[in-house]
């Protein structure tokens, strides 16, 4: 078992340094004809994007992390998820997107039935000293597309390309990830989620610890995602930003409090009731 677990993860890495290769003559290729276009438009996501949350509640031990949460995530929509620490706003989120399963109830999306589906979470653990590039762990998120015992296509190197310019990261792509900053990383999956194209985008605390440049160039990529018809939900802290960039808002302490336009959501009394509840 160990064996076989050895040739899986060389297999793996192999594919990473074989992306590696045909990317890297790619970029150089790019440079050297910077103006010419070298991805199309990213298709648009389909128009039935939504999400219908069904009675969910979940339960560690005698732990009560979300209880009765019932609405709709319009498709198309971008909603900031709020509330106080403990409310279950990441639980919601990991539920959402499948990677927990709720004592009760359903979540009913046909995008994340497809995989289309984007989930990036609030602390992205991944080991900073392996030795692949920024540009390489962009189209790792096209992994499906080539797998472990196939080249990456010219097409998925020039996704690649056009998610890092529109991060405003192209100069550092042959960059390795350990010597990039915390707000370079966090452009760099948000390039990951480019590329991926996805129907519905799940973005936890997104804005963490990063430099007012990436929370501006994040935001208006968001605002470009919306626009392009993507549903988007995003758990946030400052309700400034929620209230300039969000037109829907959950305000969550494990169970809604309210939901629905973000001016009516974001009342005093609203926030002191969540307060309370937490």
């Amino acid at each position: 078992m160990l064996a076989a677990g050895a040739t899986a993860y060389a297999s793996s890495y192999q594919a990473v340094a074989d992306f590696g290769s045909a990317a890297r003559a790619l970029f150089q290729r790019y440079r050297a004809f910077k103006g010419s276009d070298a991805a199309g438009s990213a298709t648009s996501p389909a128009a039935e994007s939504s999400i219908e949350v069904r009675n969910i509640s979940v339960r560690h031990g005698r732990h009560v992390a979300l209880e009765g949460v019932n609405g709709r995530f319009a498709a198309g929509s971008l909603t900031a998820v709020v509330g106080p620490n403990g409310a279950g706003k990441s639980t919601l989120l990991n539920v959402l997107s499948g990677l927990i399963r709720p004592n009760r109830g359903e979540v009913v999306c046909a995008a994340r039935e497809r995989r289309r589906m984007a989930y990036l979470q609030q602390q992205t653990e991944f080991d900073r000293d392996f030795p692949i590039t920024l540009g390489e762990l962009v189209g790792l998120g096209l992994w499906r597309s080539f797998g472990a015992f196939k080249a990456p296509s010219d097409r998925t190197a020039d996704h690649v390309l056009e998610a890092v310019e529109t991060v405003g990261l192209l100069d550092l792509i042959d960059r390795r990830i350990g010597e990039l900053s915390v707000g370079q990383i966090r452009r760099a999956f948000f390039a990951r989620l480019i590329v991926l194209d996805a129907e519905v985008m799940l973005l936890d605390e997104p804005f963490a610890a990063v430099d007012t440049r990436t929370v501006n160039t994040l935001l208006t990529l968001m605002t470009r995602w919306h626009e392009e018809g993507r549903t988007i939900i995003t758990v946030m802290h400052e309700f400034d930003q929620v209230r300039a960039h969000f037109p829907s808002t959950l305000l969550l302490a494990r169970s809604p409090i309210a939901w629905g336009d973000t001016s009516t959501v974001l009342t005093e009394d609203n926030l002191e009731k969540a307060l309370s509840v937490v």
